[in-house]
Order: structure tokens, then C-alpha cells, then sequence
């Protein structure tokens, strides 16, 4: 293979990393953990932050949390004949006073009376601060601000250091600048090479680079401004597709709110008639739904799987969690199963045979709506005729997860054809904020609550301030109310999530000893979660 000591072209930021000095198969394969494949995405492997390894900082309580240099003099010095550590000293400067921890065989020992330039992170300690391990330098070793970079094992931050070196030599003759020079000028950002080198190289005399500084906010902005071109760009390749069109509304909708003892509210016949566009339209549809609990979402999307359904089209809703799934299928079936449609639910938790008979419902057609989470993109579970897929709580899926799906009402002579996209979610985001997460939907608000529903508030607390919240469950839940505690799911493991459900129940179990806590979670089965859910809606539960 070709080397950058032996290629004669000059290289480029499309070339393999291989092609950098002191890369080989084995730190490629590193690099390639971090998604590092090509010379440019070093350049864009940013640093998580900073060592200023050249500016000696007063001792104090500010420091706390950071490595940094210090000019400490030893007043105390003894060695430690017990337990890991080797060596003990007491130091300060003019500013405070630190406590110096040695372990091992191997860094300096400290003498009482000798002032040394230590570096290292400080921490608190029993008597005040501390560093642990500091490493030696001398006035002739003190660098400039270093960059520390996300790394995986065995990858040093000296060899990530000079990898990004190499780079950012490659880009001054290979860096395109995308920006207009007139946005650049109005907003005053710097070249998105003077950019890079700014915030890979920072000088002492520039300061360590801030994130509200232009060279941050301009990578930003470029960072958001891709995201939203890549999404609308994805959204004008599906939009060339064709989709089923669904003209008249559906007779089966008139039918459930005759059924229903609560009428639409002005903002979910609103929020329908903008789908039921979309679906005459021949295009596929990609709106989301954004309204609070209680708003009606679910209404709004059993108009649309009606339409399609009607028109001989089948129906998939995708939910986050196994107990959102059951509890969609029983509000379905309640408001289906008086119209002849079939409500069909895959689960990871039903026997062999309960499965087969679904996947079978599917196949032929019988199954006109299907419920599931994750187990609805498996390889076996196949439509006969997907016309329409509904994606609840939309931010726990990626795009690619929609797609996904949406690829399974794709076939041999529907092969432009695409099913329409309806995605819902409860959080509440911003307009602005959604057409940039996803700027590949429109987006429709239900902002109006049935009548005699609570107004939902929504509040963002800090962790710091958890006992506080604690205080706020236990008051409410005193005046009779209730509560209910969802804990994210990090992974998709219903194992991690049983294990944080738990955690988090213990906690509530032993700082509310006066409340009925309550547990679900996705390694229960199907009648334990029935049957907890009971409890808690006969407040048999607090």
C-alpha cells in the first residue's frame, strides 16, 4: 500500500487515514471505532476539551474539576509505608494550600522545601484540595493549550494529537470553504479553516477556545445547517416516489365518532383535515403530530388508519415500549372491533403459535392494523398491503428506523410506491426547533385540549435538585393524586431498562416510605403489567 513518505500526489482529505505517517492496520482499526475512516474526519473529531499545559493558575476552589498547571512549594513531605499510596506532601502557593498524592513506583518524589510546576486535575479532598498522581514538569517542558480528544483503547491522545496535525497540513490545500463570504462577514466567522485550526491548535495567546466563540458557533451552524440538507435532501428522494391516494373521507372515522361519547376539538379536525391532504396527494406523506398528553393524538391517528384502511390499505403503529404497544391495542380494538377491522399486536412476549398467527393475519391481509415496537422491522414480518405507517413518540426512532418500515410497503409491482408517514409525539418542541430536528416532516400542533382536561406543564429540573422533587410527588401524592416516574431507556435492552425501573423504584421506595410505589417495566410479562397498571388506575397505588 502507497504511503505518505512514497506517493507522489499530494494527499487529500477523501484519502484513507492509512495514508497518514504512523498509521497502520492496527490504528486504523482504532480510528475506525470512532468513526474516523478518511483524513477529513479528523477534522472533524473535535476535541471534548483542553489541557493548558502552559499558564501556571493560582491555587483555589475554582479550580475544582480541571487539570491544570500549578507552581506549588513542599512544606510537608512523608512516605506512606501502607495501602496503594507511596508518598504524602502538603504544598501551597501564595493563593492556597493542595495535598499531593504519589502511587507507584514511578513519578517524582517531592521534597520538603522545593517549589515544582506539577500538572494535574484538582480535586477536593478531606482537608481541602487535592491532586493525585500530579505529573512533573519543567519550565522547558510547558506547551501550549492541548486538545483532548474522544479515544478508544490503546489510541493515545499524542498519536490523536499528531493525526490531527497531519490533517489540518493536508487541509491548506484541500478544505472547501462552503459558507458564503458575505454570512461569514454579516455574522463575523472565521474560515472554516482558520476555524479548525483554532479550535485543534489553540494558541496561549488566543486563550482556550469558548463554545460561544465565533470559530465554535460557525462549525455549529454548519453542523445544523447539513443536518437539516441531509434530511431535506432524504425527504425529496422519498418525495419522488408515489404513494396510495386516499381521496374521500372515511366513512369508518363518521362511524367511531358516532361510537364515541366526546366530540373532535377544533384543533384535532384541523390537524386531520392537513393529513387527510397529505393522503389525496399521490406523494407519500411525512407530517408529524406534536400535541400534550390528553390532547388526542390517538384520535388523530385512528382518522388516518381509517382512511387508509377503507381503502383496502393495511396499517402499521410502531410504539417505544411493549407496555405503549398493549395499551394501544386495547384502546384500538375498543374502537375497532365494532367496525370489522382487525387489530393485530406482535410482541417480543407472545408464544411461537401467537406469533405465527399474526405474521400469517399480516401476509394474507386480515390484519388490517398492527401494533408493535422494534419487532415490526424484523425480516419475517411481512404486509400484504402497507398503505400507512404511524410512529408513536417519534424522537425514540431515528430516520433510518422509518424507513426502514416504510420500506416494507414497498413490492416487485408497487416499486415506486411507498407507504405514507404519520409520526407523533408529546414532547414539547419549538416550531423552530422542530422543523431543525426534523426538517424532513411537516409538522402539525394540536394546541388545543378536549374540554375538561388539565393544561399540562411541562418543567425542566436540574439533577441537583432532585429532592425538591421528591418533596413535590410526596405533597402531591398526600392531597390523594398520583404520580408516575418514567426512567429512559439508554439501550434498547429490556434488561438495562428492568435494572434502572428498579433502581429507581428502590430509591422512591426509601425516600417515600409513606407512598405505594409501583414498578413496570419491559421483563414483566403481559397479565403482571395488566394487572400492575390495575392497581395504579384503582389507586391502589400512589
Amino acid at each position: 500500500m502507497a504511503t505518505s513518505k512514497t506517493r507522489a500526489a499530494p494527499l487529500k482529505l477523501a484519502d484513507s487515514v492509512e495514508l497518514l505517517a504512523g498509521v497502520g492496520v492496527r490504528v486504523a482499526a482504532q480510528l475506525a471505532r470512532l468513526s474516523v475512516l478518511t483524513i477529513g474526519d479528523l477534522l472533524w473529531h473535535l476535541p471534548i476539551r483542553y489541557e493548558n499545559r502552559g499558564q501556571i493558575m493560582p491555587l483555589g476552589s475554582y479550580l475544582l474539576g480541571q487539570s491544570v498547571l500549578v507552581q506549588v512549594t513542599i512544606s510537608e513531605s512523608k512516605p506512606l509505608m501502607r495501602g496503594k499510596a507511596r508518598q504524602v506532601a502538603q504544598g501551597g502557593d501564595a493563593s492556597g494550600a493542595i495535598t499531593l498524592w504519589q502511587f507507584g513506583r514511578f513519578g517524582p518524589t517531592l521534597q520538603t522545601g522545593q517549589t515544582y510546576l506539577l500538572f494535574g486535575e484538582v480535586r477536593e479532598g478531606a482537608h481541602g484540595l487535592e491532586m493525585a498522581q500530579p505529573e512533573l514538569m519543567s519550565s522547558a517542558q510547558l506547551e501550549a493549550i492541548l486538545p483532548v480528544y474522544p479515544s478508544t483503547e490503546g489510541l493515545s491522545q499524542n498519536k490523536l494529537r499528531a493525526l490531527v496535525a497531519q490533517a489540518l497540513q493536508v487541509a491548506l490545500g484541500d478544505l472547501d470553504e462552503l459558507l458564503p463570504s458575505a454570512l461569514r462577514q454579516r455574522e463575523g466567522w472565521p474560515s472554516l479553516l482558520v476555524a479548525l485550526q483554532r479550535i485543534h491548535a489553540p494558541t496561549l495567546s488566543a486563550g482556550l477556545p469558548q463554545r460561544d466563540e465565533p470559530a465554535y458557533v460557525r462549525l455549529i451552524v454548519e453542523e445544523l445547517l447539513a443536518h437539516m440538507l441531509a434530511l431535506r435532501l432524504k425527504r425529496h428522494e422519498f418525495m419522488q416516489t408515489q404513494a396510495p391516494r386516499f381521496y374521500q373521507q372515511s366513512a369508518l372515522y363518521q362511524t367511531l365518532l358516532t361510537q364515541l361519547a366526546f366530540a373532535p376539538t377544533g384543533a384535532q379536525a384541523r390537524v386531520l383535515r392537513e393529513i387527510q391532504a397529505d393522503l389525496a396527494r399521490g406523494a407519500p406523506m411525512l407530517r408529524l403530530v406534536q400535541g400534550d398528553v390528553g390532547s388526542g393524538k390517538t384520535l388523530v391517528a385512528a382518522g388516518a388508519a381509517l382512511s387508509a384502511i377503507e381503502h383496502g390499505y393495511q396499517v402499521a403503529l410502531m410504539a417505544p415500549t411493549a407496555l405503549l404497544a398493549e395499551q394501544h391495542q386495547r384502546n384500538f380494538t375498543q374502537w375497532f372491533a365494532p367496525l370489522g377491522v382487525l387489530v393485530q399486536l406482535l410482541s417480543g412476549q407472545q408464544t411461537a403459535a401467537e406469533r405465527r398467527a399474526g405474521l400469517a393475519a399480516l401476509a394474507d391481509g386480515r390484519a388490517q392494523l398492527v401494533i408493535g415496537t422494534h419487532a415490526l422491522f424484523q425480516e419475517q414480518v411481512v404486509f400484504a398491503k402497507l398503505g400507512l405507517v404511524i410512529v408513536d413518540e417519534q424522537h425514540r426512532f431515528g430516520v433510518h428506523q422509518r424507513l426502514a418500515l416504510s420500506d416494507k410497503g414497498a413490492s416487485p409491482e408497487r416499486a415506486m410506491s411507498r407507504p405514507h408517514q404519520l409520526v407523533m409525539t408529546a414532547t414539547p418542541i419549538p416550531r423552530t426547533l422542530a422543523m431543525s430536528a426534523y426538517a424532513d416532516l411537516d409538522v402539525s400542533i394540536i394546541d388545543e385540549l378536549p374540554p375538561g382536561r388539565t393544561p399540562i406543564t411541562t418543567a425542566l429540573v436540574r439533577a441537583d435538585r432532585r429532592e425538591q422533587l421528591i418533596e413535590r410527588i410526596s405533597a402531591v401524592c398526600d392531597q390523594g393524586r398520583q404520580a408516575y416516574w418514567v426512567c429512559p431507556l439508554v439501550e434498547d435492552s429490556e434488561r438495562i431498562e428492568a435494572q434502572a425501573a428498579q433502581s429507581t423504584a428502590d430509591y422512591l421506595r426509601g425516600s417515600l416510605p409513606h407512598l405505594r410505589v409501583g414498578l413496570v417495566h419491559g421483563r414483566l410479562s403481559a397479565a403482571e403489567k395488566n394487572a400492575e397498571m390495575a392497581r395504579f388506575k384503582a389507586h391502589e397505588v400512589d
